[in-house]
């Protein structure tokens, strides 16, 4: 709750007050894929929740000052921070990607790029807003049985993973 809520609001309204009030700005928080809630984590859930929350209202109150405010919402993203897990959730991870329509975890560049779309000139007119970056994931529902992309669908231009990073590595639970 310190960090992911109150910790996002604190530094939000802070650079508000300390620039944008007067200068204008856009400013994008960092939730998470949230939907379907996050059983066993349901701290982490309501703060992330909260700071939605935040977002939609800063964004109504601070469109005075020219500042638009947003938000990313990573779903399964692929980071080298899942290698310091403890080892037996290596399997649970691997059959993760089982669970996302795109048939794959996010990578770090594709998260990062939608904030940079965020915080762009292109996205003047987006304020107030949640993009959701989890290839299709909480629309997944019980009984719909295996909802991966075959390999070959996940090979086409539009869900191919987007490599941004020259210094990427995938993580080495997905390796041979």
């Amino acid at each position: 709750m310190a960090t992911n809520l109150t910790g996002g609001f604190l530094v939000a309204r802070e650079c508000y007050l300390q620039s944008m009030q007067a200068q204008g700005g856009s400013i994008v928080n960092i939730v998470a894929d949230i939907w379907g809630s996050m059983p066993g984590m349901a701290h982490s859930g309501a703060a992330r929740a909260g700071m939605v929350s935040f977002t939609e209202t800063a964004a109504m109150e601070w469109a005075r000052s020219g500042v638009r405010v947003n938000a990313v919402a990573p779903g399964y993203i692929a980071s080298s921070g899942m290698d310091h897990y403890p080892p037996e959730a290596a399997a649970m991870l691997r059959e993760m990607r089982g669970t996302v329509p795109a048939g794959r975890f996010g990578n770090e560049a594709e998260t990062s790029a939608g904030i940079v779309f965020l915080l762009s000139p292109a996205a003047s007119f987006i304020s107030g807003t949640v993009l959701r970056i989890d290839g299709a994931r909480p629309q997944v529902r019980m009984g719909w049985g295996q909802v991966a992309a075959p390999a070959e669908a996940q090979q086409r231009d539009a869900v191919k993973p987007f490599d941004g990073f020259h210094r990427y590595q995938a993580p080495k639970l997905f390796g041979p």
